[in-house]
């Protein structure tokens, strides 16, 4: 689904990522690589194969777009360095795109990790009239693109049922996008007449009516 913010052009895609067409930069909020690997080290039943679903989705969204640069909203890495990091690094090898990694709250890995991979690592990260943070933001001169809460939204059906669906969440001012990585769960957010919702499920984007 393409939205327009700013007069700028944005496509947001079901994976979570979204796509900025004047930049051509891909926009990625909390991967969380590694979970499952720190999972699976505490004995939560994951299998071993669902460590390769966040790579698969990578791959399949920079398929679809033509980009020149990926920014990572934070929480790139879940925790401590494990066996996925190997993995990530052989994925950043067969990168021809910039990369940048605006640092979220679990981005605990030493920058020299990072810049060893020729990663560029920011705290808030400003372009066109843009801010891209980790943590959502409020400013009175930038429109905020931001992670970290996982937004989702319920959907009520017939006969008590309910539906839960990650979302991209916009605000008059503010873009929250969906966690992108396997097992991070949702935070569901109940929208006001000025927000939109645009729910993901397996067939596309939906923009969700707000009563």
């Amino acid at each position: 689904m393409r939205i327009v913010i700013n007069n700028q052009n944005f496509i947001l895609h079901q994976s979570g990522a979204a796509f900025w067409e004047e930049k051509k930069m891909l926009l990625i909020s909390d991967v969380h690589l590694g979970k499952v690997t720190h999972f699976r080290k505490y004995g939560i039943g994951i299998p071993k194969e669902a460590i390769f679903e966040n790579f698969s989705r990578l791959k399949t969204v920079l398929e679809i777009f033509n980009s020149e640069t990926i920014v990572f909203l934070g929480d790139l890495f879940h925790s401590k360095i494990n066996t996925e990091w190997d993995f990530f690094v052989d994925w950043i090898k067969e990168r021809s795109q910039k990369i940048i990694l605006v640092e979220g709250n679990h981005d605990i890995i030493s920058k020299r990790y990072y810049t060893d991979l020729n990663i560029e690592i920011y705290n808030e990260l400003i372009i066109n009239g843009f801010s891209l943070t980790h943590h959502p933001t409020d400013s009175e001169n930038y429109f905020n693109f931001c992670g970290h809460i996982h937004p989702g939204i319920k959907l009520k059906g017939l006969g008590r049922q309910f539906l839960s669906l990650p979302c991209f969440f916009l605000k008059p001012k503010q873009l929250i996008f969906p966690a992108f990585g396997e097992f991070t769960g949702n935070s569901y957010i109940i929208p006001t007449e000025n927000d939109k919702v645009y729910a993901i499920t397996k067939e596309g984007i939906i923009e969700v009516e707000i009563n």
